[in-house]
């Protein structure tokens, strides 16, 4: 067209700007809308009418509102402009806007047709403003199904199925037929509900009067379903939809309709399966996704990354998100997510400078995912730095989720005061808030603090929640208060009504377990009416390790093999209490049965954070370029513990011979050998490990604490250790 001579006007441009918007390729019509400024288009009300509702399609309503206010600095919105916007305000429950918009409608004397009328009712049913959905619906004067279908919604969401099914009969009497998205919305209902008979009868009754069911209709199904726990008749839903290219039932067949899964529906499939962990399941959709074309769905592709973090393959879930080519934020989050759920939080921090280097703003989840993994590997730099870019843009005051794991990360970091400070801060604090303090406090192991806190919440009128109390039995067995444990236990139903869960009965195994306890605990594991879990069981387990029990310990043991044939830890502990009580024998035979089941151990690791990098230090590996350095440190710190009495164990795991993988392999003191070389005199040195740490490990750090002058913070996963002058915050109990 331009070779030919001839200039393209705004109606040229309106188009493109449209046709890639619709199609999904917003980055396409940004840089085209910009493009037609920059060669003097100016743009008319349909050229912003354009972006805006391209931006508002693709959920992208933050930009969608960003640019309206563009708008209005140089034209007057009109009908299709309001119809336009007033989505995005739903989307990001904007009521506010939304009633300015309402304003503007009414003040320019803008008629009230059924696309401003129907967004209106959406936009007040979704905000919570019912009454306001109705008296606009009122002063709609010509209204079709959609308006209809709006105000059923709005009393479906207002849980008001009578009025709804009233309202249905009304349409009707109008002489409306409701259509397929008026069943939809009553068949998301149901199965949100958990009703899936009364789902399944709409179903049918669409079949019945020439409705045919559509793809919105399972998906409603599906996630509704999914939503209210019936995993198994959500996932019996998506097989009805598995139909072969010829049409042919793979599964079982919705009779009469082949409804063929879109994105949203493996989304909400994918989200299913990763809740119940069905690893094996999502391999199976991810392979139906593939071979749809589904795969480029960047919906699809973030969940999948999501499965895979979250069933431990995390290098699926890397090459997965790897050759995502259109990555958003819920992409990255997702990948960072993986590796901080997998205990890598060194390469979550990594990855998060990558995303800042691809040009995407973190959002509020991105924030906490690398405050989290900041706290994990104690980079307190890098939290701080997170911290002013929080203060930066909510200068206002912290949104309640950032102060939770602003926090934690200081919790971690060893910085007790600033964690105390940001609470202190932070104007709106829910249960989650008090929650983060609360432990901080019981990872500092200062318990009468925890229990302070708690009768500050019972005074402030705010309801704890089950999280609350769990951190309360744990501050009462650092306190080894166990008649005060009983009380808490006991008051949660009586006084504040929440059922206790498994967490809570593993908090008082743990309590009565440490305190030898072992018979009344095994008696409160049978009486209880929960069906007991690993984590229960492994509870156990260790209480009969750290007491030498053996015939509990074995009773524990054969009920954790059963539910976890292929967790080492179990076999680890049993074999413990077996060289505990001198039976050598059953240790080798455990070690031989381990082998012949191919159970690998997790590789021991340390890390050490120093400015923006992580030094990690696995067992077994002697890669690290300043090792030779590392272990001259280490020999002179032996030398000095023996003149002093102390004869310390060599640093083994770096041996040529292979390391014992049911032993502590010390990584924690390379690292510490490191941060004395690599870190300033004044400064604390800061270590994170995978694995408990052993008394051997714990009893050299508190020398080298006193004898370099040295503070040195160790978090092992179990307990949080702040060495200092040859003593640690624990006391001597982790």
């Amino acid at each position: 067209m331009q070779e030919s001579g001839v200039r393209p006007d705004v109606i040229s441009w309106n188009t493109l700007v449209s046709g890639f918007a619709r199609n999904g390729d917003l980055r396409a019509a940004l840089h085209l809308f910009d493009e037609m400024r920059l060669r003097g288009v100016k743009p008319g009300v349909n050229s912003w009418n354009c972006i805006i509702s391209g931006c508002v399609q693709n959920a992208r309503y933050d930009e969608a509102l960003s640019i309206f206010c563009e708008m209005c600095e140089s034209e007057s919105p009109d009908a299709v402009t309001v119809a336009s916007i007033l989505p995005a305000c739903t989307g990001l429950m904007a009521l506010g806007i939304g009633k300015q918009l309402h304003s503007y409608v009414i003040r320019c004397g803008i008629k009230l047709n059924v696309y401003i009328g129907s967004s209106l009712i959406g936009m007040y049913s979704e905000c919570g403003e019912f009454g306001y959905a109705r008296s606009v619906f009122a002063a709609i004067e010509e209204k079709n199904a959609t308006v209809w279908n709006e105000l059923i919604r709005s009393y479906i969401n207002e849980e008001r199925m009578n009025e709804a099914w009233e309202a249905f009969r009304l349409m009707k009497e109008n002489g409306l037929q409701p259509d397929t998205i008026t069943y939809n919305s009553f068949i998301a209902a149901y199965a949100r509900a958990g009703q899936k008979e009364q789902a399944y009868t709409l179903l049918s009754n669409m079949d019945e009067i020439g409705l045919k069911p559509n793809v919105v209709s399972m998906n409603a199904l599906i996630s509704g379903l999914h939503h209210h726990g019936r995993h198994a008749d959500a996932l019996e839903a998506f097989r009805y939809m598995q139909v072969s290219s010829d049409g042919e039932a793979k599964g079982w067949a919705l009779p009469g309709n082949s409804i063929q899964p879109n994105g949203t529906t493996i989304t909400s499939v994918l989200s299913l399966l990763t809740d119940l962990r069905l690893d094996r399941l999502g391999k199976e959709v991810h392979c139906y996704a593939f071979r749809s074309g589904l795969i480029s769905n960047i919906f699809v592709s973030s969940k999948l990354v999501d499965l895979y973090g979250k069933t431990g393959d995390v290098g699926t879930a890397d090459k997965v998100f790897r050759r995502i080519s259109n990555k958003n934020v819920v992409t990255w989050n997702s990948i960072l997510a993986s590796y901080r759920q997998n205990r890598k939080p060194e390469i979550a921090l990594k990855l998060f400078h990558e995303m800042i280097k691809s040009n995407l703003l973190p959002n509020l989840v991105t924030l906490q995912i690398a405050l989290l993994s900041s706290g994990m590997t104690m980079a307190l730099q890098h939290g701080r730095e997170l911290h002013g870019y929080i203060r930066k843009n909510w200068p206002d005051g912290y949104p309640t989720a950032l102060a939770s794991a602003l926090i934690d990360m200081y919790g971690k970091c060893g910085k007790i005061e600033d964690a105390r400070l940001v609470f202190e801060c932070t104007d709106e604090k829910d249960i989650a808030t008090w929650n983060a303090i609360m432990s901080a406090y019981l990872l500092h192991r200062i318990p009468g603090e925890v229990k302070k806190l708690f009768k500050y919440i019972e005074q402030s009128g705010i309801q704890p929640d089950p999280v609350t109390f769990i951190i309360l039995l744990s501050a009462c067995k650092q306190e080894g208060s166990m008649e005060e444990a009983r009380r808490y236990f006991y008051s949660m139903e009586d006084v504040y009504g929440i059922q206790p869960t498994l967490k809570h009965y593993t908090c008082m195994v743990d309590i009565m377990g440490t305190a030898g306890l072992l018979e009344e605990s095994l008696e409160l594991i049978q009486k209880m009416q929960l069906e007991p879990d690993g984590c229960l069981w492994s509870i156990l387990l260790k209480a009969c390790k750290l007491h030498s029990n053996l015939e509990i310990g074995e009773k524990a043991a054969k009920a954790l093999f059963e539910l976890e044939p292929n967790n080492t830890s179990n076999y680890m502990s049993l074999s413990n209490i077996y060289a505990d009580n001198g039976l050598w024998e059953s240790t080798e035979a455990l070690r031989v049965a381990m082998t012949e089941q191919g159970l690998n151990v997790e590789r021991q690791c340390s890390r050490l954070y120093l400015g923006t990098d992580v030094h990690t230090f696995e067992a077994g590996d002697s890669s690290h370029p300043a090792f030779e350095k590392i272990l001259s440190t280490w020999n002179d710190l032996s030398d000095r513990m023996e003149q002093s009495g102390y004869p310390p164990q060599d640093i083994e795991p770096y041996s040529n011979a292979e390391a014992d993988p049911l032993s502590c392999q010390h990584t924690e003191r390379i690292a510490l050998c490191y941060g004395l070389i690599s870190v300033r005199v004044h400064d604390p040195i800061r270590i994170s490990k995978n694995f408990r740490m052993c008394m051997e490990c714990h009893s050299s750090i508190k020398f080298i604490s006193r004898d370099m002058n040295r503070e040195i913070f160790v978090s092992d996963g179990c307990t949080y250790h702040h060495f200092q002058n040859g003593s640690c915050s624990c006391g001597d109990m982790w």
